[in-house]
């Protein structure tokens, strides 16, 4: 068991050491991207990547506050599921109006990788080998998709 400081250390290297490995790849158009804190540049669409001592995840979030809203965002997603399930090469998890830890209703599209801990440092290259490919992939697939939900607002 790790002390709060001890556990908030191993996570903060971890994020760091992901976000040098991802250093070397940019934008569409050259610009440099913030790996661990993707910005999609569409108000309440968010790229998340998590890892604990479970599992690790990424994921689509889509946070708008209304309900309905968040619906249109969450069918315009389903509209290009095929072509992002090509692009990744695999099925992701779809779910309209779950909650989150905060209690907020939130839609998401995700993948887990379970038995991996965060906190042992031997799972590190797994989650990595996870991680990597698939927010690559989101980056790609938003370059293409980001205009479309750009014009929802």
């Amino acid at each position: 068991m790790f002390s709060k400081e001890e556990a908030s250390r191993i996570r903060s290297e971890f994020w760091t050491k992901f976000g040098k490995m991802l250093r070397p790849y940019t934008s569409g158009e050259g610009k440099r991207i913030n790996w661990t804190n993707y910005k999609t540049g569409v108000k309440n669409i968010f790229f998340k990547m998590d890892a604990d001592k479970k599992k690790a995840s990424i994921g689509i979030y889509l946070t708008h506050k209304d309900p309905d809203i968040q619906e249109i965002f969450f069918d315009q997603f389903e509209e290009m599921k095929t072509y992002l399930h090509n692009l990744l090469g695999e099925e992701w998890e779809w779910e309209l109006h779950s909650t989150n830890e905060m209690g907020q209703t939130v839609s998401c599209i995700y993948t887990e990788l379970h038995g991996v801990n965060l906190f042992r440092e031997s799972d590190h290259a797994d989650i990595y080998a996870f991680l990597k490919p698939r927010i690559l992939k989101l980056n790609e697939f938003w370059e293409d998709a980001k205009d479309v939900f750009a014009t929802l607002y």
